[in-house]
């Protein structure tokens, strides 16, 4: 059982981003969804780049 107070588990996504003008980045963070994902990586490089982010084990699920 998770304590309350900790917080959602952190899971590992990866992806890219793509900022006009520069190479690809290649992005491997720690979130508990893939909205805070998204998130840190807008902070850290801002709005207006194209996102691709992703959790591993959710891209293996069937859909």
């Amino acid at each position: 059982m998770m304590n309350a107070e900790l917080g959602e588990p952190k899971r590992e996504y990866i992806g890219f981003i793509r900022i006009a003008g520069q190479p690809e980045i290649q992005l491997r963070l720690m979130a508990s969804s893939s909205s805070e994902a998204r998130a840190i990586v807008i902070e850290q490089y801002g709005e207006g780049h194209v996102i691709s982010i992703w959790n591993e084990e959710d891209a293996r699920r069937p859909r």
